[in-house]
């Protein structure tokens, strides 16, 4: 939300966190079993989500990089995540 984070996915299992402004990464998070295909920021900042070809959404604290909870049961591919408001 602050525009000084940006996250990606990756075919390599990981998410990633780069700092926007210099391009440098933060972090590597590291906890789906296949490509992670989308991530998205709550609104404050707080979580991240991802989810992957795992059949998984995981949620992540971006700030310590610990995985906060595994939600589990689709059948298949994640393809998008996303936070209501």
């Amino acid at each position: 939300p602050d525009g000084a984070t940006l996250a990606s996915g990756s075919s390599d299992t990981t998410v990633m966190l780069w700092d926007a402004a210099s391009g440098q990464k933060k972090q590597t998070l590291v906890s789906h079993a296949a490509f992670v295909f989308s991530v998205a920021f709550s609104p404050d900042g707080a979580t991240l989500a991802s989810g992957g070809k795992d059949n998984t959404v995981i949620l992540w604290d971006p700030a310590s990089g610990q995985k906060k909870k595994t939600l589990a049961g689709h059948k298949n591919t994640v393809h998008a995540v996303a936070f209501s408001l």
